[in-house]
């Protein structure tokens, strides 16, 4: 039977598990993400169908399972899997997706080297999702791809299946044209994504990038610009728009622009604080602390995260504000983004390498300032962290949006806590109240940690209501809902909620 939804994500929408030799299809082991959002509409359509790749030695072993029925919380849906090979998948995702397409995305021109990209490669994995989605397709059905590792499938589909409506939506920042155009295959790319009927960003001014692009190389007309709502502008931020563009038209076309930001699932969240173990976990650290502050910093090892440029901040500080030494200890959490990656190992070293000087310089026997954790902490550690923390302090250099600072509002369910924002995370156009800063810039970074760290119980407790209010109403939920209105959906009933356990 075909699917009235298709999505096209790289990710399986499951855990496979090996138990006594056969292989088990689990749910997530945590709902606080996009998967389980994602998979919770296939309860609004009659047939729903997941497109993703999986690692095959042997594409062509009669053993591969290519097509698998999924029954879960969710309901039934059909999965189909792509079997790429390790150079198929280092070909396309690690090297092309990863060391060309990331660099330009985030604004790293420097970065950026496209003679390793193998683009037929990049082609070919392309097409397969684009044909398995149009395998999968009924009339009319709505195929709903995402991020930028995908970016060709929308041109294929539509040549594929002309009757589908197609909606993409980019995770990522998308960057302005002087910076997109960097890259040898952008009218290929821009052309497919114009194949969409929606084309979906985190927030106006990615929207506003995107049409930038699309019209310095091809006839894009903008047919409709409508003023930014007020809960996704912020004068505080460098990402600030006051308008966007929300239809173009191409090719006799018309392409709907849509600024959605993702947001997190805030009742999950509060449900793992108010758990007995979490309240007893959030006593130990703070008991293990004693009269020092905790700043949070959670993160991947990446050079868009501005991990360097937040410990040399941190080594300023201690230098410059002795009478905190003893007395703050930063928790920097920064997980290996792909150790296959050269660039990330560097990254890697050269924070192991910052930190143990930090501590050795300022450390003593019963004082470590920076606890650099590199494994990843379980969520409902973490959970734990975010409600233990005075502040949490997030200052990437380039970010789509960045969940970990909704995580930490959502969590402090005490109404306590500062949040200190990059005014490049795309969050930052949402999140007013936050105390803003400029990880380019030593000046605003130093300032913005001391008042943060010195900010009077009465304005901490402003500014985390006021955040709290705003991750509330643009939850993961508020996301989704908005995605389906852009197919004109608005009467589709909502999506159940589900337990947790």
């Amino acid at each position: 039977m075909s699917s009235n939804l298709v999505i096209v994500y790289h990710r399986q929408p499951y855990e496979e598990v090996e138990v006594d030799g056969k292989i088990e299809y689990r749910e997530n082991k945590s709902p606080n993400g996009i998967v389980p959002t994602l998979k919770s509409f296939f309860g609004r359509f009659e047939k729903g169908a997941w497109i993703a790749w999986k690692h095959a030695d042997d594409p062509s072993a009669p053993d591969f399972e290519r097509v698998i029925e999924i029954d879960d919380n969710y309901g039934k849906y059909t999965v189909s899997r792509l079997p790429l090979t390790p150079a198929q998948v280092t070909s396309f995702y690690h090297v092309s997706s990863k060391e060309a397409f990331w660099p330009i995305l985030h604004g790293f021109k420097e970065r950026y080297n496209y003679d390793p990209v193998d683009w037929p490669t990049f082609r070919e994995v392309n097409w397969a999702f684009a044909e398995a989605a149009a395998a999968e397709a009924a009339p009319g059905a709505v195929v709903w791809v995402h991020d930028y590792n995908l970016w060709l499938v929308p041109g294929y589909l539509r040549r594929l299946r002309p009757d589908v409506k197609i909606s993409f939506f980019h995770h990522t920042p998308f960057p302005g044209a002087d910076i997109f155009n960097v890259l040898p295959w952008r009218k290929e790319i821009l052309e497919s994504l114009l194949a969409c009927d929606v084309v979906g960003f985190h927030i106006p001014r990615y929207a506003n990038n995107f049409v930038a692009a699309a019209r310095s190389l091809l006839e894009v007309e903008t047919l409709k610009r409508e003023k930014v709502k007020p809960e996704l502008w912020s004068e505080n931020t460098a990402l600030a728009e006051q308008s966007m563009v929300t239809e173009i038209g191409y090719g006799g076309r018309t392409i709907r622009m849509q600024a959605s930001p993702v947001g997190v699932d805030v009742d999950y969240i509060e449900q793992v604080v108010s758990r007995e173990e979490t309240e007893r976990r959030v006593v130990e650290i703070r008991q293990e602390l004693g009269n020092r502050q905790l700043i949070l910093s959670v993160g991947r090892t990446d050079y868009t995260k501005g991990g360097i440029e937040q410990l040399e901040s941190f080594e300023r500080l201690l230098e410059t504000r002795p009478d905190l030494r003893g007395k703050v200890r930063l928790m920097h959490v920064s997980v290996a983004a792909n150790r296959n990656m050269t660039a990330y190992v560097e990254i890697q070293q050269d924070l192991e390498q910052l930190a143990g000087k930090i501590n050795g310089r300022y450390g003593s026997f019963d004082w470590q300032p920076v606890s650099l954790i590199s494994r990843p902490v379980p969520f409902t550690d973490l959970v734990a962290y975010y409600r233990a923390a005075d502040v949490a302090w997030i200052t990437p250099l380039a970010d789509g949006m960045n969940l970990v600072c909704k995580e930490f509002c959502a969590a402090r369910t005490d109404g306590d806590g500062v949040l200190v924002l990059s005014e490049f995370a795309g969050a930052a156009v949402e999140l007013a109240a936050a105390v803003p800063t400029n990880p380019f810039s030593h000046k605003s970074m130093d300032s913005a940690i001391q008042f943060a760290l010195d900010m009077p119980r009465e304005e901490r407790l402003g500014r985390m209501r006021e955040s709290r209010a705003m991750v509330h109403k643009q939850d993961i939920r508020f996301w989704a809902e908005d995605q389906m209105q852009a197919f004109g959906k608005e009467t589709w009933p909502a999506p159940e909620t589900q337990e947790v356990a």
